[in-house]
């Protein structure tokens, strides 16, 4: 176990262990069927890494991609569900903690502004 997310090749590791259970996820699995994975997991590094280490290597509005998707509030808790085991499976520390409230807050303010949460 790395004992927190400290670098670039953590927040990697991360992606990928999580999109891995996503696309094996009976609920997940089928919302992402469409995506590149080669080309959409170097998004996510960057989306990660910007938002953790303050790179900035992130360009673009996430919550657009996802608005013409058919998703519901169980889909959110599915995603929080499955990321916050990966973190807990691989890290530990500071930055563990920090990038699951992250994910916590987005998942919030997404269904808000999907209108999932009244």
């Amino acid at each position: 176990m790395v004992s927190d997310i400290q670098s670039r090749p953590h927040i990697e590791l991360l992606v990928q262990l999580f999109y891995a259970k996503v696309q094996a996820d009976a609920l997940l699995a089928p919302v992402f069927s469409h995506v590149d994975w080669p080309k959409h997991l170097p998004v996510m590094y960057n989306f990660w890494s910007s938002m953790l280490l303050g790179d900035h290597s992130y360009q673009g509005n996430p919550f657009q991609k996802h608005i013409p998707l058919k998703i519901e509030s169980s889909h959110f808790q599915r995603w929080l569900e499955l990321f916050k085991l990966t973190v807990d499976e691989n890290f530990a520390g500071t930055t563990a903690e920090e990038v699951k409230s992250r994910a916590q807050s987005i998942a919030g303010v997404w269904q808000h502004k999907l209108g999932l949460v009244k």
